[in-house]
């Protein structure tokens, strides 16, 4: 073989291998849904909902949206504030029936504004959701590993999956409802929203549309259920089963998921998002009082040196900044504080929200109450997404966050436009 050859093949090869490796960090797909106060203003659907079954993704299809389903779970809790069956700054033992201490701290209650602002002094290193269908949520807390030893309750911020399990079994006892229909009762089907909590309440029609993750590979991570509803959609018990009846109220607030599990659409989200910038209200219907919303969206926390961690735990370097401002489970971002990366959009504007990120999706639903407008997104297939430019979010959040979407999908990709005029 000729030098010029070789240098021919080689230089084929290098741009062979640049594709394949552009190819493994473009998303499966993305949807994109803006809206106002009025409604949906535009819609970008791109990519596979599923590959084996070569099923485009569109915006009324339920995906997995990770620690969103933190923020809608808060907007139960406040519906059942508003009731009167569940007061903010009550110790949580008297509805869970154990008491629920730090124990370095034993004489401080523990209430839901703590759990639900992550102020409660609990961490993610005991686990969180691997508990069997049979068992008990209390036993994780048994174990040192759940406490953040140099924090007191109420005095540190530190995300903690583990806080709304905890949430969720208060919800339960207060009510004698299993969580996933509870939260169907209270919020989902009010909104007219087809979606549910780990699949069981969902009906089979909207299963069947069910957005697949995928790993970097292409490899299913969750909801490869094929068109169906999964055979189980908990944790099986200890002997091997999925006999729901087995469920017990406030026995195991993990199992369907509080924290994570949601299944709904990115039209779904822009629901609960137009719910929002209503002040409770959205097409007439009133879910909330506009004090519960204030109650929920202003900052319970906001960041100074030594008083929280702005990263989850298991974060790298890049994602230091992420978290800055925090609710009652709702993000507030651009804070114009030293350390903090949290202005996803690069615009300096206070946006409300939550982001999510599990299983190789990228989730975020932000609302900006000023103009009255926000966004709905979500990419799949991107577990190593690149570091943002101008935040702690990815490039692909950046990219979601402002219009126009961008982002490069893998051919056969189907792209969705509807623009209202406004």
């Amino acid at each position: 073989m000729t030098s010029r050859r070789a240098r021919i093949l080689a230089a084929t090869v290098a741009l062979l291998l640049g594709a394949a490796n552009a190819r493994a960090t473009e998303p499966t797909a993305t949807v994109r849904v803006a809206f106002d106060r009025r409604g949906i203003t535009t819609i970008e659907a791109r990519g596979l909902a599923d590959i084996s079954a070569g099923r485009a993704v569109g915006a009324d299809d339920p995906v997995r949206v990770a620690s969103i389903s933190k923020l809608v779970t808060a907007i139960g809790v406040m519906r059942l504030v508003e009731q009167g069956r569940l007061h903010l700054d009550a110790d949580v033992s008297t509805l869970l029936g154990w008491s629920l201490r730090h124990p370095a701290h034993p004489r401080q209650p523990i209430t839901l504004r703590l759990l639900l602002s992550h102020r409660s002094g609990l961490t993610d290193a005991a686990g969180y959701y691997a508990i069997p269908l049979d068992g008990e949520l209390r036993t994780i807390l048994d174990d040192p590993r759940a406490w953040d030893a140099a924090h007191a309750p109420g005095t540190h911020f530190r995300y903690a999956n583990l806080n709304l399990p905890l949430v969720a079994a208060v919800m339960e006892r207060a009510t004698g409802e299993r969580f996933d229909r509870l939260m169907d009762a209270l919020v989902l089907r009010p909104l007219g929203i087809a979606s549910c909590f780990n699949w069981d309440s969902c009906d089979a029609s909207v299963a069947a549309r069910a957005v697949v993750l995928y790993d970097a590979s292409g490899a299913p991570l969750r909801d490869d259920h094929r068109g169906r509803k999964p055979a189980c959609a908990v944790n099986l018990s200890r002997t091997g089963d999925c006999d729901l009846s087995r469920w017990r109220a406030g026995a195991n607030g993990a199992l369907f998921s509080p924290q994570g599990g949601l299944r709904i659409s990115a039209l779904g989200l822009a629901a609960l998002g137009r719910l929002l910038l209503g002040e409770g209200e959205v097409d007439g219907l009133r879910l909330l009082t506009p004090a519960s919303v204030q109650a929920m969206t202003a900052p319970h926390w906001r960041y100074l040196p030594g008083n929280g961690i702005t990263a989850e735990d298991d974060a790298s370097a890049s994602g230091r900044g992420f978290f800055c401002r925090y609710g009652l489970a709702v993000q507030t971002l651009a804070t114009r504080a030293a350390g903090c990366r949290d202005d996803l959009f690069g615009d300096g504007v206070a946006r409300i929200g939550h982001a999510g990120a599990a299983y190789g999706l990228l989730s975020g639903l932000w609302i900006d109450r000023a103009s009255g407008t926000g966004v709905a997104y979500f990419a799949t297939g991107v577990p190593d997404a690149a570091p943002g430019r101008h935040s702690a979010f990815t490039a692909i959040e950046e990219t979601l966050a402002r219009p126009p979407v961008s982002v490069a999908l893998p051919a056969g990709s189907i792209r969705a436009d509807a623009t209202r005029p406004r």
